[in-house]
């Protein structure tokens, strides 16, 4: 992947746009090492911050990653703009996705307590910012999307310990971290996954591989945002700024809830939109766990495939003593919450992406099956 040369069309889309930090940009024969060389995101003073042109933007319900922290960019050449759709947005060659994921660190120095671990602070809110204060915050890694001639690839760049610069690592990381609770210390490794994993999650059709934002949907993005001096729904700022077309207005478009904000929608809302976030881009028609029956994604609507007395079609150990998908009413004999409460290999769901158990999403998910009714005896499904 590092040696794959720039589409010329991506060159001129990134050398023509109208922000000076751009101008004579050239990448001729591989993807830049460094972070830095494609100031969209840039250490400033103690600052981690935006470039011109640059749009943050949040998710309602956000992937769990072992509690860390993301601070989301999109970034689409002059003179384009995505293009709405319900389900899956139109994206302009040349357009630039960014993630950085980050904790609070666990002192003021971020010092290691534990051998070579890095401590890091359990905080559930994040703030919506556009910059990072680097006194508060241990960057670790910034995971790129380039959608070129030739479709999207994925890069991700690991910060080094200084946090001045972060470097291309196709073949991923493994760091060891420390995280910081009222209640102690727990030790987990932190995964940055290399260009091949990311396909896992981003390839939403298994039949093409191709990988795609999986993030960047409507109903993800329809949610207000605290950009400098305004408050404004995503959706809105986004079609104001030229950054989108199509969108109509946010009462219009889809909207999934906020998964830990009980006002957001129902208990069976807020399940919903947490399932479809951390699962929904496998779990679905397409997707590489369609041939599990199990689909969690949005649209899904059938009790069966969204596993309510449902009979696993292959998970081995993944099922515990458990015998069914979901169990109304029943939590703790339900296989899904079981393999969200594992951290087994073969077991885990999700299969990559977390260390830690998400103590928060599965007290939201064992509370939503605890409040289904219905029985399975004698109603047991494939």
């Amino acid at each position: 992947m590092n040696g794959q040369r720039f589409s010329l069309l991506l060159l001129l889309l990134l050398a023509g746009c109208n922000r000076a930090p751009h101008t004579g940009l050239d990448f001729p024969d591989q993807f830049p090492d460094k972070l830095s060389a494609w100031r969209i995101v840039e250490r400033k003073a103690d600052a981690l911050v935006l470039n011109t042109g640059v749009v943050a933007y949040d998710l309602n319900s956000p992937l769990f990653s072992d509690y860390a922290h993301k601070l989301r960019t999109v970034l689409v050449p002059q003179g384009t703009a995505i293009r709405f759709g319900e389900d899956d947005f139109d994206f302009p060659a040349g357009t630039v996705i960014t993630k950085t994921f980050y904790y609070p660190r666990g002192d003021r120095t971020g010092a290691s307590h534990s051998g070579d671990a890095i401590a890091v602070r359990k905080v559930l809110e994040q703030p919506e910012a556009e910059t990072l204060q680097l006194r508060d915050v241990r960057l670790l890694e910034t995971r790129l999307l380039i959608n070129t001639a030739k479709g999207w690839v994925a890069l991700p760049y690991v910060w080094n310990e200084a946090q001045t610069e972060a470097t291309l690592e196709l073949t991923g990381a493994v760091l060891s971290m420390e995280l910081v609770t009222d209640s102690g210390r727990t030790p987990f490794a932190y995964l940055v996954p290399d260009t091949n994993q990311c396909a896992d999650c981003h390839a939403v059709d298994s039949h093409q591989q191709a990988i795609k934002p999986i993030g960047v949907r409507a109903r993800h993005l329809n949610k207000d945002y605290q950009y400098a001096g305004i408050r404004e729904n995503q959706l809105e700022h986004w079609s104001r700024a030229g950054l989108l077309t199509g969108a109509g207005t946010p009462a219009s478009a889809p909207r999934n809830a906020q998964w830990d904000v009980a006002s957001s929608g129902d208990l069976a809302a807020r399940a919903r939109a947490y399932l479809d976030v951390n699962c929904g881009h496998c779990h679905n028609a397409r997707g590489a766990a369609n041939t599990s029956g199990l689909l969690l994604n949005a649209r899904e609507s059938d009790p069966v495939r969204l596993g309510l007395c449902k009979i696993p079609i292959a998970t081995g150990r993944g099922s515990g003593t458990a015998l069914l998908d979901i169990v109304p009413g029943r939590p703790e004999e339900s296989i899904l919450l079981h393999r969200m409460e594992s951290t087994e290999a073969d077991v885990a769901m999700p299969e990559l992406g977390r260390s830690l158990v998400h103590q928060e999403g599965v007290a939201l998910i064992r509370a939503w099956i605890g409040s289904l009714s219905g029985d399975c005896h004698g109603d047991r499904h494939e």
